[in-house]
């Protein structure tokens, strides 16, 4: 008996939730912010209860789910009617990357690793930190990353150029740590970095934060305190 009430609440169920998604618009589904995933999260749970366990009323589960989606586009419309709203209830934007030097204090307040920043990059096609302006971790947990003016796209058409390998830089520093086979896969050696380190009024190399090395064994450098650096103010 338990079967065919447990078939009968997601045959259901699902063509209601399917309803309430829609209603509550692509931004739920697509960007899914703090509130959203919330949403997602509890309306999940709701479903389980019903669905997996014969006991649990079925009535009070559907009013559940549509109190949750019209909870959910009330607060959407709130959000675009009143902007304090939403910034109570999302994180903040949060750039991470200005003129080329990632910025540590703004990963440690978002909870990102170097190399969540770099995977990041890499997806967007970026190998090299150095060619970033401006990198944001969106609220969503998206980034943004603006290039820097003379690393935007050009087609080879309008260059007259032929096609060439693209560079990368390797990390040879992570958070004052050497890389020993990075630095031999470029015929140099730890004196050799030390020295260009030097020449950029770094002497500790535990001061380093994140260095690179690309072909021209040009050497990039983010410190671990930044004073240099502006940055720009970023809102919702």
């Amino acid at each position: 008996m338990d079967i065919f009430i447990v078939t009968g609440r997601i045959i259901t169920i699902l063509p209601l939730l399917l309803c309430m998604t829609i209603f509550m618009g692509k931004r739920a589904i697509g960007e899914l912010p703090v509130f959203d995933f919330l949403i997602v999260i509890t309306l999940g749970s709701v479903v389980g209860a019903d669905i997996a366990d014969p006991d649990v009323q079925h009535l009070p589960t559907v009013a559940a789910v549509v109190f949750i989606g019209v909870l959910q586009r009330l607060v959407a419309r709130l959000k675009i009617s009143n902007r304090k709203i939403g910034k109570y209830i999302t994180f903040k934007p949060t750039i991470v990357i200005q003129d080329g030097k990632i910025l540590r204090k703004n990963l440690k307040k978002i909870r990102y690793s170097i190399d969540n920043i770099l995977e990041a990059l890499r997806e967007k096609d970026i190998f090299d930190i150095s060619q970033v302006k401006t990198a944001v971790v969106e609220a969503n947990g998206n980034v943004s990353v603006l290039k820097q003016p003379l690393k935007n796209t050009v087609t080879l058409e309008d260059m007259n150029l032929t096609t060439k390998t693209a560079s990368i830089a390797f990390p040879v520093i992570m958070e004052g740590q050497m890389y020993p086979g990075v630095l031999q896969k470029f015929n140099v050696d730890e004196i050799w970095l030390r020295h260009q380190l030097k020449i950029q009024g770094v002497d500790d190399v535990s001061n380093v934060f994140f260095a690179s090395i690309n072909e021209k064994l040009e050497i990039h450098i983010s410190l671990k305190e930044e004073p240099e650096v502006t940055v720009p103010p970023i809102y919702n």
